[in-house]
């Protein structure tokens, strides 16, 4: 495909890399990440591939709630830099040629935010309609609940002004109300301060939570949350173009579509494929391919210059909410059996690598099927070496430990005191000792080796990213087979899931013996029968990506080309 055409939609071929300033990298040797900490290191991203960085909350908070209890929405946390640092590591990503997002989480503030302070000082204060207030605790729906093992009401009593505030989350967390437009123009604001500095767009933190009618004595001033989210993309637009926005829609699909804009595409960028990522783990734990390849048939396609976003692993817990109980159990029962390793009933508080049991032909094959998947790979920091959780941490923080650089004091993240470490390394098997970024570099059967790799045929690949899918019958229950085809060139991907090896066949349409499937990540080529038949063998946990070629253009095998 031509780059002039597909360059200004960047985020439909990107890379993202989710980490967080605070465990990333210290620079000033205070126990504490911070910007110029991330700032040495954004060469190991671009050696990698990573073309957009999304940075989790940066901005001043009591962390609390690691960062997503704001108390400013224009500064930069003070133990993470200053807006000087922040413009720095803007400008070091740009000469890189990385993109960087944010995340943008104005569904609440910090109690100690100074609006908030203000709302509660009188009910007839500034701010007081900033946030949702009521007489009486509206009735509870339990499942409302997000922090079940935090929270057991989402109303939280104000002895001051005698009602009750609204919060979705952790009571330290009040929500705005969005139907004021006061609130809807200072989101705005924030959105253009911040791309003012540099940002190519924003995560939206819990889309669906953002706009919703949470009190029965409604006065009919809450807008359409699809009207809201066309607004924020138009004035997003607006002042840049092709700033995106990837948002955080755990809904079933015939919900979730709709935050893209239906066939509009004006809404939301990109939506993470959350039915997708936990149907994977089903077909993991069974060693059927089965439940991946029906949520991928069953996902709908997104508006043409829409897309979805992929991934493995995320910085909360790995939910698992939109399976069937008994499905649920079977994951938990496979990756995560003890109850320490489980969260709120509904999620798995461990790594990947961990889950697998470190064993490296799984792991690499699940990261190949990420990036061959049609959609936007996201890679969460450490997972590019397979960093491990450290569950004596509470809750999510068990997989949001320091990032491991190298076998040295704190994992080469700070030479502080190792007790002024917020979130301690985990030790052992997936302690830096024998899990680092140093260590890797040198390996040429690292994950990180790897993972570069699968990134450069990812970007060589656009049909991948552009292309039409299509999931495959391949006569074997443990294999995923899916093509991707755009503008008269087709990519294959096939995956087997089970530890056996494994024999399958797929039927290529519109393909004849004119055309070989060659192998882009082991050297030689498969033919096509007359009938667009291809047959090929899979070894245990084996990936193979094929491009179709004629014989006269297919690539040279590696010791042919030398």
């Amino acid at each position: 495909m031509r780059l002039s055409v597909t360059s200004d939609l960047w985020w439909k071929n990107a890379v993202v890399y989710c980490l967080d300033i605070e465990t990333y990298a210290d620079g000033n040797g205070d126990g504490v990440g911070d910007f110029r900490g991330a700032v040495e290191r954004i060469d190991h991203l671009d050696r990698m591939g990573v073309t957009c960085i999304w940075l989790m909350p940066f901005f001043p908070s009591p962390d609390c709630d690691d960062g997503y209890d704001i108390t400013d929405f224009y500064a930069v946390d003070p133990r993470l830099g200053t807006l000087g640092d922040f413009v720095e590591f803007m400008r070091v990503a740009r000469d890189r040629g990385i993109r960087v997002i944010a995340d943008l989480v104005v569904n609440h503030t910090s109690d100690r935010h100074p609006w908030f302070l203000d709302a509660r000082s009188a009910r007839d204060s500034r701010y007081r309609d900033w946030y949702i207030w009521s007489d009486e605790p509206e009735p509870d729906d339990p499942e409302g609940v997000v922090f079940p093992d935090k929270e057991n009401s989402l109303w939280e009593f104000d002895e001051k002004t005698g009602q009750y505030y609204f919060h979705r989350f952790y009571r330290f967390q009040p929500d705005l109300n969005t139907s004021n437009p006061e609130v809807r123009d200072e989101i705005a604001r924030i959105l253009g301060f911040w791309m003012e500095l540099g940002l190519s767009g924003f995560r939206v933190d819990a889309v669906p939570f953002l706009v919703e009618q949470v009190t029965d004595s409604g006065d009919g001033r809450l807008p359409d949350p699809h009207e809201f989210f066309a607004d924020l993309r138009a004035f997003l637009n607006r002042r840049n173009g092709g700033a995106a926005l990837l948002g955080e829609v755990n809904l079933p699909y015939d919900d979730l579509v709709k935050y893209f804009g239906d066939s509009l595409g004006n809404q939301i960028t990109m939506c993470f494929d959350f039915i997708g990522m936990q149907n994977m783990y089903l077909s993991l734990a069974r060693g059927d391919a089965g439940p991946l390849a029906a949520a991928l048939r069953e996902r709908p396609r997104p508006p043409r210059d829409a897309h979805w976003a992929t991934f493995v692993r995320n910085h909360d817990e790995l939910t698992l909410d939109k399976l069937s109980d008994s499905e649920r159990q079977e994951v938990f029962a496979a990756f995560g059996p003890d109850e320490d390793m489980q969260l709120y009933g509904r999620g798995l508080r461990r790594r990947l690598p961990t889950m697998l049991g470190g064993d490296m032909g799984r792991i690499k094959m699940v990261y190949s099927l990420l990036f061959s998947l049609p959609g936007t790979p996201v890679l969460f920091y450490g997972e590019e070496i397979g960093m491990g959780e450290n569950l004596d941490l509470e809750g999510r923080q068990a997989v949001r430990t320091p990032m491991q650089w190298t076998p040295n004091r704190n994992g080469g993240f700070s030479t502080a005191d190792p007790a002024k470490i917020h979130n301690v390394v985990p030790s052992g098997d997936y302690g830096p000792e024998r899990v680092n970024v140093s260590a890797q570099q040198r390996d040429s059967d690292s994950l990180l080796l790897w993972i570069t790799r699968l990134i450069r045929h990812y970007r060589d690949c656009p049909e991948l990213a552009w292309g039409d899918y299509a999931v495959l019958d391949c006569g074997a229950r443990s294999v995923l087979a899916h093509r991707a085809d755009a503008d008269g060139e087709t990519v294959l991907a096939v995956h087997n899931f089970s530890e056996r090896e494994t024999e399958a066949e797929v039927v290529l349409e519109g393909l004849d013996s004119s055309k070989v499937l060659t192998d882009l990540l082991v050297d030689g080529t498969v033919e096509i029968s007359d009938e667009g038949r291809a047959r090929f063998r899979l070894g245990r946990y084996g990936c193979r990506w094929f491009r179709v070629s004629t014989p006269e253009t297919a690539p040279a095998d590696s010791a042919g080309s030398s």
